[in-house]
Formats: structure tokens, sequence, C-alpha cells
């Protein structure tokens, strides 16, 4: 599959969307990605059900790079709850390593399609709903993280995300700031996405048909154009948080998870 200036410039495009995305909503632009580059693989004769895995391991790859651009902003704003990260990554990386190396070599890609869908719609709906939690409600202990970071990693090893469509909804539940959340889910990206994209080099080790370079399932032309381009919007989207208030953004989160969980079903339904 040639690198075409069309490619390059539908690559690049995507990357300045979900680096914005990235740092306004704390989600490593993954949700967006998916999607985007699922369609952009199958336009260009890769198969269906091979498309849709090397959609959510590209994804997933380029959230390495696009974390660091965006923490760094959050950090200097110092809304950033180390404390949280320290707590929930040790799970994360445990999470993420059973799902990219077992389970998602597994299952389908009309499957995990489907996943992407339910599982967002969900998210989307907890935060459209924006349920009020219980005052008294604060984040559990070390094990209860440790547990919750299980979670988040494997979801996110499924369906290719940096883990704030879990992430964000789990600590405003449990009293976190919006704006502390999102933050902190995008300092959580560098190592849900880490710990995945190694699962993915290897589980797609021997995988027939693979576009020519790829490195297991992750299409290094995408990686390395939608990182590019993303890393510059991430600032961006991190000042644009810290400026919309609460409601605003929970609004836009879910409005955008809505969307790209029905276009993720039919990929499923027709997979």
């Amino acid at each position: 599959m040639p690198l075409e200036p069309l490619l390059i410039a539908e690559l690049a495009l995507l990357g300045v969307g979900t680096g914005f995305l990235a740092g306004l909503l704390g989600i490593g632009g993954g949700m967006l990605m998916v999607p985007f580059i699922t369609f952009i693989l199958t336009g260009r004769g890769v198969a269906p059900d091979l498309a849709v895995k090397m959609a959510i391991a590209t994804s997933m790859a380029t959230i390495i790079f696009t974390s660091i651009s965006s923490v760094r902003a959050h950090h200097k704003r110092g809304a950033v709850r180390w404390d949280i990260v320290q707590r929930l990554a040790p799970g994360i990386v445990i999470g993420a390593g059973v799902a990219s190396l077992g389970v998602f070599a597994v299952l389908k890609g009309s499957w995990l399609a489907l996943f992407f869908a339910a599982f967002v719609s969900f998210s989307a709906t907890q935060m459209l709903i924006d349920k009020k939690p219980k005052a008294s409600r604060t984040l559990p202990g070390t094990a209860g993280q440790l547990g919750a970071g299980g979670v988040i990693g494997f979801l996110s090893g499924l369906v290719g995300a940096g883990g704030g469509f879990v992430s964000v909804p789990f600590m405003t539940w449990c009293n976190v700031p919006i704006h502390n959340a999102v933050a902190t889910s995008a300092a959580l990206g560098f190592p849900i996405a880490l710990a995945n994209a190694l699962g993915y080099v290897v589980s797609g080790q021997g995988v027939a048909n693979l576009p020519a370079a790829s490195l297991g399932y992750i299409y290094l032309p995408a990686l390395l154009v939608i990182a590019s381009t993303s890393v510059l919007m991430a600032p961006l989207g991190v000042k644009a948080a810290h400026a919309l208030p609460v409601k605003m953004l929970k609004r836009v989160f879910a409005g955008i998870l809505f969307v790209l969980a029905a276009y993720m079903l039919w990929k499923g339904l027709t997979a």
C-alpha cells in the first residue's frame, strides 16, 4: 500500500484532530483514530477484519507520543494527580499485557468493533447523564486502584484507546474534579499505550496479509504521520480544556463518543 500524497494528507488531518482531543478530553485520541484508520485501511484494500485490528494497534502506538505532549501541558498547570497515576499504572500494565498479548489476537476484528461500540456508548451515556457522585465517595485504596488500573488497561487494549473513556468517568465518579481527571488520564495514556503497543507487535508476528511497512499489527506510516501532527496540537487542546466550563466539556466528550460508537457498530455488523 503506497504512501501517496492523499493518504499522507488524510493521516495528517487525523493527527491534528486527535492531538487536539487528547489535550481537550484526556482520551489520547484513540477513539477518534480507530474508526478513521479502519476506514482508510479498508478503502485501500485491507480486509475489514484485519483493518479493525491494525487500526486499534496503530491508534494505541500513536498515543505513546500524544500523551507525552499532552501531559507536559497539563503538568505545567498543576492539574495532574501523580499520586493516582502511581497507584493505577501497575494494574494498567498488567491488564494491557493480558489484552494485547492474548485476548486481542484471538478475537475477530468484527467482535472487537462491536465491543468498541458498546463500551464507548456506555461511557458516553454516563458522561452525558452527569449523575452526581455521593459527596462522601472517594477513590479506593491502593489495592482497589490496582484493580481499577487492570480493568482500564485491559479495556484499552481491546479498543485501542488511551483509557480516558474509562479512567475519566471512574475518577469523576470518585469525586476527582473533571479537569484533574482529564489531566491524570492523559498521564495514564503513556503506560497504557506502551504496554499495549508492545503486545500488538508481538501478537502480530507471522499474521498473513499485513501491508508493507507493518510492525506486527502496527502500520508504521500511519504511526509516523499521525504522531508528528498530533503532538503539535495536544497543547492547544489542553489550553481549551482549562478554558471550557465543566458541563460543556462533558457534553463534548459524550457527543464525540456517540458518533464514533455508531460507526464502529456498523463496521462490526458488516465486517
